[in-house]
């Protein structure tokens, strides 16, 4: 349903009177979605997660250049095309509560929501109801303002805002921050029973566990750069990953008695950015790597890039 090829986004931007800088913090993405699956992107901070979802939904700033393949049913996702989908076929449960209009009570954003997917206004109150119940949330939220919720409260509304209508594909940024272990819980599951009714949903996530957990693939970013991607059961055992970070990440997790490496810091991109997006931090790495970018090896079921996979 969703597929991206080679995906690349950079920032100009001024430095001083006269020069000018480009910014690439999105490199070579490539990514895709079948109906009926959950797809997880994970990453640290800054490895470019959340501008993805932006790209796909056309909202990136104007200084922005787009380069690459990004296709939706078979079809290019053009500027027009991305217009006519965006809150209709595209839905978006954002990062920040910031989305939510301050002005208007919650219960009336979600009922339009509804209402974009093409619902009567009747079908669209009715909907919302049942995107209240579904989340937990009373029906004295609906009269409320953003700034009356709690930060949880205003993360289930935007849940109940992108998945109340009849999008086909949901990407999901962050959907849990700020929720508690229950309602993070209900939301995820939420998410895979959305999948499972044939609707699709790229989830971004800093949780490799919840992503390991609901997703029928993950996806691993660093620096900008689609390192690897597989089924979700292969992040279960190191022994089933590709690629030295992606080990790293998944050693690091508490189960695994914290034996990772990783230090926390994104990589300095050097050479140009030709080189692999992990140089500098990993235990194999060697001339070649900083020399070139490795390519996409398919490995077993899945791929990575890495010279010495």
């Amino acid at each position: 349903m969703l597929e991206i090829n080679n995906l690349s986004i950079a920032f100009k931007r001024y430095n001083g009177w006269l020069g000018r800088t480009e910014l690439r913090p999105i490199r070579c993405l490539d990514l895709e979605i079948e109906q009926g699956r959950i797809v997880s992107v994970v990453g640290e901070s800054g490895a470019g997660k959340s501008l993805l979802a932006h790209a796909i939904l056309g909202l990136l700033p104007a200084n922005a250049r787009v380069s690459g393949e990004l296709r939706f049913d078979g079809h290019a996702l053009t500027p027009g095309r991305i217009r006519r989908l965006r809150g209709r076929e595209i839905a978006l449960i954002p990062q920040s509560t910031g989305f939510l209009n301050p002005l208007k009570p919650v219960g009336a954003q979600v009922a339009r929501a509804a209402r974009l997917s093409g619902k009567s206004a009747g079908q669209a109150l009715s909907a919302r109801d049942s995107a209240f119940a579904q989340y937990g949330l009373d029906d004295a939220v609906k009269t409320m303002f953003p700034y009356q919720i709690s930060g949880g409260m205003a993360r289930r509304v935007l849940t109940a805002a992108a998945t109340v209508g009849q999008a086909r594909l949901i990407l999901a940024d962050e959907p849990t921050s700020g929720m508690d272990g229950d309602n993070s819980r209900k939301a995820l599951s939420s998410l895979r029973a959305l999948a499972d009714q044939g609707r699709c949903v790229l989830l971004i996530t800093h949780d490799i566990e919840a992503a390991i957990a609901i997703s029928d693939s993950v996806a691993v970013f660093r620096n900008g750069v689609t390192i690897e991607a597989a089924a979700a059961a292969d992040f279960k055992s190191i022994d089933g990953l590709r690629h030295p970070y992606t080990r790293q990440l998944v050693s690091a997790l508490p189960e695994k008695k914290f034996i990772g490496a990783v230090n926390g810091r994104v990589p300095i991109t050097r050479n140009g950015g030709q080189g692999c997006a992990h140089y500098g931090e990993c235990p194999l790495e060697t001339q070649i790597c900083y020399q070139s970018a490795p390519h996409r090896k398919q490995i077993r079921n899945g791929w990575a890039r890495c010279h010495h996979a």
